[in-house]
């Protein structure tokens, strides 16, 4: 998707409403229109990018310093007590906007929000495999 037709995009140069929450020189942050849970937020890259596996290594890491700052701001200011961080890459894993982005979604105990898998204990010899196949070495 062009830059020009991406709702992202047009939301970070203001041709689109949104409700920005905090932005610098590399990122924009501002109100999911659909949220989780109260405070769900999301932030963005101004530079487009379609993922995570073609953003700019310094428009991560200026992605990844928004976040945490908006983190804080909700442990804060609306007495999140924990937070969840996500990003779907690839309609497979539930992207639907191709323009990397972070979602950062307050949890709160009683929140009723349930994300789609619960932890149970994995296989230990697949575990090992994965983690060989995923070594660097």
């Amino acid at each position: 998707m062009a830059a020009r037709e991406c709702i992202f995009c047009k939301i970070q140069v203001g041709d689109l409403p949104a409700t920005i929450v905090d932005e610098d020189e590399r990122t924009v942050s501002f109100m999911d229109i659909a949220p989780a849970t109260r405070g769900h937020a999301l932030v963005i890259p101004r530079a487009h990018a379609e993922d995570l596996l073609t953003v700019a290594p310094e428009d991560l890491a200026a992605v990844a310093f928004a976040t945490q700052r908006l983190a804080g701001r909700m442990t804060e200011r609306l007495d999140a007590e924990g937070v969840n961080l996500l990003n779907s890459c690839g309609a497979a894993a539930w992207q639907t906007v191709f323009h990397f982005h972070v979602h950062v979604i307050p949890r709160y105990v009683d929140d009723p929000l349930r994300l789609p898998w619960v932890p149970s204990q994995g296989d230990p010899t697949e575990i090992a495999a994965a983690a060989q196949e995923l070594s660097a070495n």
